[in-house]
C-alpha cells in the first residue's frame, strides 16, 4: 500500500500575512472539506484579499505521483482593503443548523469584519475525482463591519484593530484588541459593542478569551504587560505577568514623569492551553524564546521553552488531548513542544470560575524550568511569519483503496508559500 502524503504545498498570488485552518467539516461533506483554510495577504496600500483555500482532489493525500495540478486550489476571495491583522474561523463549537454549507470568517484590521463563506456547491458525481469545475458555488460575502467610536480618541472611527478572539461557548460574543490601548467585547449578532475599556498603557497586541468562559479574557501589549480581566467585574484588572526591566538601561532624565516605567520589552501574543487552562503562552518582541505562564502562580514564567536561534513570530496549541505547541520564527524553523510531562498533573481539569479564585491556588512550582529539546523539529527553506493547526481530521479510505491516517496537520507560511506538514 502507497504511504500518506505528509507534506502539501499552496503557492498563494500574493504574500501571506494571516491563515486561519477551518474548524469543522460540515456534514455530509466530502473527507477533503476538513483541508480547507481562510488567508489574507500583506502588501503595501487598500488592495489586499482574503481568499479561502481548499484541497484539489483528494488523491493528492495519497503518495501516488499526482503532479498533474497542485495540492490546493483557490475556492473563492474577497477585497479587503488594508491588510488583515489576524483571521479566524467560527470556533469548532458552532453547530451546523439546517444550512450546512455555510461558515462564519472573520478578520480584524481598520474594524473587525465577519464574512459568511458558503460552500454550497452544485453536486457533481460522487465518482468523480477529477478537477473540479472552478470556484463554482464557493462564496465569500460581508456579514457585518464593526468599528466602534474609541474612548480614548475624538474621531468617531476606531482606530486599526491587532487581534481578536472568538468565544468558543458563546460565539456571538468576540472581543478585539487595539493601538488605541483599549479591548471591546463585541455581540456579532446584533452588531453591538457590548463593553470598550482601556486594558492597557500602550498599544494592545493580542487578547484571548479564557477556555470555557464567557467573563474572564487575557491581553498582552506594548507596555510589557499580561492581564486578565473579568467583565463581572471591570473596576480592576489582574496583572499576571510584567516583562522585568531590561538591564544597562541609562538613567532616567531629571524629571521622570510619575507615571513612566522603564522601558520593557513588549509581549506580542497570548494563547492559553486548550486542554489545561491554567497554562498560557506568551514572547517579547525579538524575543528567541516562549514563555509559558502559569494563572495561579502570577509574577514569573513557569517555564521557557529556548531552541529558536532567531526571533519568535508565531504559535499555536494544537487540538489533542494533550496538545502540542507550535512554534515558528526567523531562524526557519517550527518547533513542536510536548509540555504535558512539565505541566503540574493535578492541575489537570481544574478550572474555577473566576481569575481571582484561579489566582489563590496553590502555587505549583515556584522554579522556573527551561525546556531545550522539542519533540519535533522541520525547517523551511526561509523565515515563517505564521501557523495555524488543523483539527483532528479523520483517517479516510478512498475508492482506489489508498487510505490516510487520522491526526493533525500544521500549515507554515513563508512569503506566498504555504505548506501544510502532517504532525
Amino acid at each position: 500500500m502507497q504511504g500518506q502524503t505528509t507534506l502539501l504545498q499552496y503557492e498563494a498570488p500574493w504574500p501571506v500575512h494571516c491563515l486561519d485552518w477551518s474548524k469543522s467539516a460540515s456534514p455530509g461533506q466530502r473527507p477533503r472539506s476538513t483541508f480547507r483554510f481562510g488567508i489574507a495577504s500583506l502588501t503595501e496600500g487598500y488592495n489586499n484579499r482574503i481568499a479561502v483555500v481548499g484541497l484539489q482532489d483528494e488523491r493528492v493525500l495519497v503518495e501516488d505521483d499526482y503532479t498533474d495540478y497542485p495540492d490546493f486550489t483557490t475556492l473563492c476571495d474577497t477585497a479587503h482593503g488594508y491588510p488583515a491583522t489576524s483571521l479566524q474561523w467560527q470556533p469548532a463549537s458552532v453547530s451546523w443548523g439546517q444550512n450546512s454549507s455555510t461558515e462564519l470568517l472573520a478578520a480584524t484590521g481598520d474594524a473587525l469584519r465577519v464574512y459568511e463563506y458558503n460552500s454550497d456547491a452544485p453536486a457533481t458525481g460522487s465518482n468523480y475525482v477529477g478537477r473540479q469545475p472552478g470556484n463554482s458555488g464557493h462564496t465569500l460575502t460581508t456579514k457585518t463591519a464593526l468599528s466602534g467610536q474609541s474612548k480614548v480618541q475624538t474621531q468617531t472611527i476606531g482606530a486599526p484593530l491587532t487581534n481578536f478572539s472568538w468565544n468558543e461557548k458563546s460565539p456571538s460574543l468576540i472581543v478585539t484588541s487595539s493601538i488605541d490601548t483599549t479591548c471591546t467585547v463585541w455581540n456579532i449578532e446584533t452588531s453591538t459593542a457590548i463593553t470598550q475599556l482601556i486594558a492597557h498603557d500602550r498599544e494592545v497586541y493580542d487578547v484571548a478569551w479564557l477556555p470555557g468562559s464567557t467573563d474572564i479574557f487575557v491581553s498582552v501589549g506594548a507596555d510589557g504587560s499580561l492581564r486578565a480581566f473579568d467583565l463581572r467585574s471591570l473596576e480592576h484588572s489582574t496583572i499576571l505577568y510584567e516583562t522585568p526591566a531590561p538591564k544597562h538601561v541609562p538613567p532616567p532624565s531629571a524629571s521622570p514623569s510619575t507615571s513612566a516605567r522603564p522601558p520593557t520589552s513588549p509581549l506580542l501574543r497570548i494563547g492559553f492551553n486548550p486542554s489545561d487552562s491554567n497554562y498560557m503562552s506568551t514572547f517579547h518582541m525579538d524575543g528567541n524564546d516562549i514563555q509559558i505562564l502559569d494563572m495561579r502562580s502570577p509574577g514569573q514564567p513557569v517555564m521557557e521553552l529556548r531552541g529558536h536561534h532567531g526571533q519568535i513570530n508565531a504559535f499555536g496549541w494544537g487540538s489533542a488531548e494533550q496538545p502540542l505547541l507550535a512554534t515558528a520564527g526567523d531562524d526557519c524553523q517550527v518547533l513542536l513542544w510536548d509540555l504535558a510531562s512539565y505541566s503540574n498533573p493535578t492541575a489537570q481539569g481544574a478550572s474555577p470560575r473566576s481569575a481571582s479564585s484561579r489566582l489563590n491556588s496553590p502555587r505549583p512550582d515556584a522554579k522556573k524550568k527551561i525546556v531545550t529539546e522539542p519533540v519535533m523539529a522541520y525547517t523551511a527553506p526561509s523565515q515563517i511569519t505564521n501557523l495555524a493547526w488543523s483539527p483532528q481530521i479523520p483517517g479516510v479510505t478512498m475508492h482506489t483503496g489508498h487510505s490516510t491516517a487520522a491526526g493533525e496537520w500544521l500549515a507554515i507560511v513563508s512569503g506566498k508559500t504555504i505548506k501544510a506538514l502532517k504532525v
